[in-house]
């Protein structure tokens, strides 16, 4: 039993790591940063691949009510943000700075979980999420490619992230499980991309696009598509198989490698200040993690 749950983690971490390096890849390598269309073409697959998966009976998907989806409609507005930014920062960052800066929405989940829900602190956590965000403040000043637009934008980001945990830990609709839940952040995300393409300059920018007929451009982004359903399925089936502690281990395991493999595929330019920005940022999600732990012992 205990090798069929580490099975499922070394899957989540497979499917983790490779749609990392296929959304960089797209978005800084090929550069097509376009976001309303990349990530509107991903949650398109997406719905498409879940909805057939609930119809197949490949997954357990109730009918969506109309109540219910509308009371998840926050959710789904914060997970759009969080998508958005996230490829905006993803394509001016490299993958060590943008985990470090992702790791701040911890902080932002503590200051709204804080105000609104008055919740309570451990000392090893704050110590944990000053760690965090120490290193996230002074990043960007030993960052030897400064990119003003991308921290922007991962910030953004983060605090989306960091809103969305909140609302999906406090707002539980007993009437959605994860993937319904899921479902509508897809569905929500295609609608409001689809229109947003026009507006913004991306559609039509993405039609002169200079790799937009080349075959890697065409294998990346069919590649980010499956990988980012499959790696909503891997989560799915370690979310509902292993402890919450034990989740948040195997998220940190994943993105830890991630970082660790990333120089031998992507150009990057590290010092010495930086990466110390970057493993103290680590260190300190391990401590939340094993604060955590030890809040549910």
């Amino acid at each position: 039993m205990q090798w069929r749950r580490h099975s499922t983690g070394l899957v989540f971490s497979f499917f983790f790591v490779f749609s990392y390096f296929t959304n960089k890849f797209v978005l800084s390598v090929l550069k097509f940063t376009y976001p309303t269309l990349f990530q509107g073409w991903q949650t398109f697959i997406g719905a498409v691949l879940l909805l057939l998966s609930g119809k197949l009976g490949w997954v357990e998907m109730s009918r969506i009510t109309r109540s219910a989806a509308l009371s998840w409609l926050p959710g789904s507005l914060l997970f759009v943000g969080n998508i958005y930014a996230g490829s905006r920062a993803l394509s001016h960052l490299d993958i060590p700075f943008f985990f470090t800066l992702q790791n701040s929405s911890h902080v932002v989940s503590f200051i709204i979980g804080k105000v609104v829900h008055s919740e309570k602190i451990q000392r090893l956590k704050l110590i944990s999420l000053c760690l965090v965000l120490l290193s996230a403040i002074n990043l960007p000043h030993y960052d030897p490619q400064f990119d003003s637009s991308g921290y922007l934008w991962a910030v953004a980001h983060l605090s989306c992230v960091g809103a969305y945990r909140v609302f999906q830990t406090h707002h539980k609709p007993t009437n959605l499980s994860d993937l319904e839940q899921q479902c509508i952040n897809y569905l929500f995300s295609v609608l409001l991309l689809s229109v947003a393409a026009h507006p913004t300059g991306d559609l039509s920018a993405a039609l002169q696009f200079p790799s937009l007929q080349s075959h890697s451009f065409h294998c990346g982004c069919c590649a980010s598509a499956l990988l980012g359903f499959l790696l909503l399925m891997a989560t799915i089936r370690l979310k509902t198989g292993l402890s919450l502690e034990h989740f948040w281990v195997w998220i940190f395991i994943s993105k830890v490698s991630t970082m660790c493999l990333s120089p031998f595929i992507f150009d990057m330019d590290l010092n010495t200040p930086s990466l110390i920005c970057v493993v103290l940022s680590h260190v300190g999600e391990a401590l939340l993690v094993y604060s955590d732990r030890e809040s549910q012992s």
